[in-house]
Order: C-alpha cells, then structure tokens, then sequence
C-alpha cells in the first residue's frame, strides 16, 4: 500500500477516508469509515478487522488510542501493519509497523491520521497534511481529493500508482460519497474527473434516498405524488439535476 488519510470534518461531522496505491483496488483494500463509530485505513499488509472490530469499539465511545492499544495487542502481524484512525469526536490516532517498507510512518492531529508507507520519503505525508488542513472550508469529499492530489505530485509511491479512493459517510449508515479508481493509469486524475461525475450525477440522488427520520425519502414522495401522470423515478429525480435509472432502480 502506499499513503491514506482518515478523517473527519468538524463543520459538518462527516467522516471519510482517502488513499491511493501502486496496486489495484486500494478502495476495497483499505478504506472503512461507520457514521456511529469513525473512519479507519489499514494498510502495509491490511488487516481489515482493525477496522471491523474497531468502529464498534469506536461506537461505544472508546478512544482511537486505547481502541488500536486492544487491537494491536492481539494480532501477531502488527510490525507489518500500518493503521490511522479517527473517532467521530475527531481524536485520532495511527500506528505503523516496524517492518513496513521505507519510508513509512504516520502523522496525526485533530480530526486527521495521514499516514504511508513506500514512499519517496515524509515530504508525502507533509504536504498531505499542510493542503488537508489549508481547505477546512470544503467539504470533506473535496478535501480528501485535494489531500490524495497533493501526496501524489510529491512521488508518493515509489513504485507509482494504479488505484485511488474517497468514501465519506455522513449521518446514515450508507456512504454520501463513494468513489473508486480501481485500476488506471493516472489514478488520481480519474480520482479528481471521477468526483466531479459524482457531484453532479449521483450525489443528488443519495441526498434524496430514505434516511432514518424519513423512511419514505424524497424521491419516493415525489414519485408517489406524480404517479397519475406516468411519471418515472427518473423523471422525479432528473429534477434535482441528476440522472438515475428508473423505476427498476
């Protein structure tokens, strides 16, 4: 793996995680984010239950540092792991290996745990960090694209990139964003032409999906309330300047 950041935005309470990697499928491998428990990022050699069994641990009000402390404890592979976490009250923590492959290491602050391993050196994490915490007035989906954009220009990976993702959740279990680069050549520009797709194409329609205070979700209501003209779900959400399938969805 190569370099992440886990974070959450103090204005809004979102949480998300970022990476981008010289393999394919970084989104699958190393992003975990609980809208009641944090965002996690496991990497080196993942072990995805830091985070499984992390984020309920989170939940329960736990700090990411006695969380990782319990963890760490018990998994006989820790010196070839890398992790950062973050709590939905923005404590962070992260902890990297001492047999990860140079250069590795990890930074932390409020509301943030950046961190890599492979890379040209900790000019990637820096820069990571100083653009991060240089955007707080962006929403969280943005910064953590600028974050991946900065650590790549710097070298990132000493062996280059294939693979980049940002998942952010928001107040609902489901994701708010969720985009993935699994496989290209320049990842972290389909990463930046990816979320632009998404901004305009299928945010609208998450925004308009159930949630927990409204079970029925805005779509739905609309469609309902058109339906003696024939109208699709297409048609209702299309008016929130998206495009989705229709009824079938």
């Amino acid at each position: 793996m190569t370099f992440s950041i886990a974070a959450r935005c103090p204005r809004t309470g979102q949480l998300g995680v970022g990476a981008l990697t010289a393999r394919p499928a970084v989104g699958k491998l190393v992003a975990h984010v609980h809208s009641g428990g944090g965002a996690v990022a496991t990497q080196a050699t993942p072990n995805p239950f830091l985070a499984y069994d992390g984020l309920p641990l989170l939940g329960e009000g736990r700090s990411p540092q006695d969380v990782l402390a319990e963890l760490l404890a018990r998994d006989p592979g820790r010196e070839v792991r890398q992790v950062g976490m973050v709590d939905r009250q923005g404590r962070s923590h992260a902890f990297t290996g001492s047999l990860t492959k140079d250069w590795a290491g990890h930074r932390i602050g409020p509301g943030y745990a950046v961190q890599g391993n492979r890379l040209v050196g900790p000019e990637t994490l820096t820069e990571i960090v100083r653009v991060f915490g240089g955007s707080r007035e962006l929403d969280l989906a943005e910064r953590l694209v600028l974050a991946i954009e900065a650590g790549e220009e710097t070298g990132g990976d000493r062996d280059g990139a294939r693979s980049a993702t940002v998942t952010v959740i928001g107040d609902q279990p489901y994701p708010l964003w969720d985009v993935r680069v699994d496989d290209a050549e320049h990842p972290a520009l389909e990463l930046r032409r990816l979320h632009g797709v998404f901004q305009e194409e299928v945010l609208p329609t998450i925004q308009w999906l159930p949630t927990r205070d409204d079970p029925m979700g805005e779509a739905a209501r609309q469609a309902l309330e058109t339906q003696g003209g024939h109208r699709t779900l297409s048609d209702v959400v299309n008016q929130g300047a998206t495009t989705v399938a229709d009824d079938a969805l």
